[in-house]
């Protein structure tokens, strides 16, 4: 079976961590989040930890060398022959370099799925998700979208020169979503994970 690598990027409260964790529960194929791994050095009383909570705190992305250490450290823990989903990890350009220089030189065939929405369906979103989760880094959602506009955006068209960029709609219910994501990738979900989407 092929080794497949997927990437999930997008706006600010796309759904990527919930598509991702989706495509991992319909393939049972092992998950990495940045955001989950920033969120664990957050919480340390080191240097680190603090400075990472202050950007977060300020809606800013991490450095590029920070989130490309926690991902070759991701990539490189990966068994032979076992694919795996990495959300979050290729939001700048620099980021997105490595991360297509990593794969070749490792031989794995990689996919980035890219859940596009509107700013207007960021803000929706983030309101709500703010509300519900109080997540630190949700109430300074301008310039998060600044941050995606100024970073992610050049990230996204590298990867559509790449021919290895997958657009989907991400404004529907979270289940065609993540049916059209699995058609997309030739992907089917394993016997034994739950009714399919």
């Amino acid at each position: 079976m092929e080794m497949r690598t997927i990437f999930f990027l997008g706006k600010p409260g796309c759904g990527k961590g919930t598509q991702a964790k989706m495509l991992a529960k319909a393939t049972g194929w092992p998950m990495f989040s940045s955001g989950k791994l920033f969120r664990l050095l957050e919480q340390e009383d080191t240097p680190v930890g603090r400075k990472l909570k202050k950007e977060l705190a300020d809606g800013l992305l991490s450095p590029h060398w920070f989130a490309m250490y926690l991902y070759l450290k991701s990539l490189f823990s990966i068994p032979d022959r076992t694919s795996a989903i990495f959300d979050g990890f290729n939001r700048k350009i620099r980021e997105a370099e490595l991360i297509i220089e990593s794969l070749q030189w490792l031989n794995r065939s990689f996919s980035i799925v890219h859940i596009a929405i509107s700013d207007e369906e960021v803000h929706r979103r983030i309101d709500g998700r703010r509300k519900d989760e109080e997540r630190s880094d949700d109430h300074v959602v301008v310039e998060r979208l600044e941050e995606y506009y100024e970073h992610t955006a050049p990230a996204i068209e590298l990867f559509r020169n790449a021919g290895v960029l997958i657009e989907i709609d991400g404004e529907r219910t979270p289940e065609v979503i993540a049916k059209d994501i699995r058609t997309a990738l030739q992907v089917a979900p394993r016997t034994g994970s739950g009714p399919a989407a």
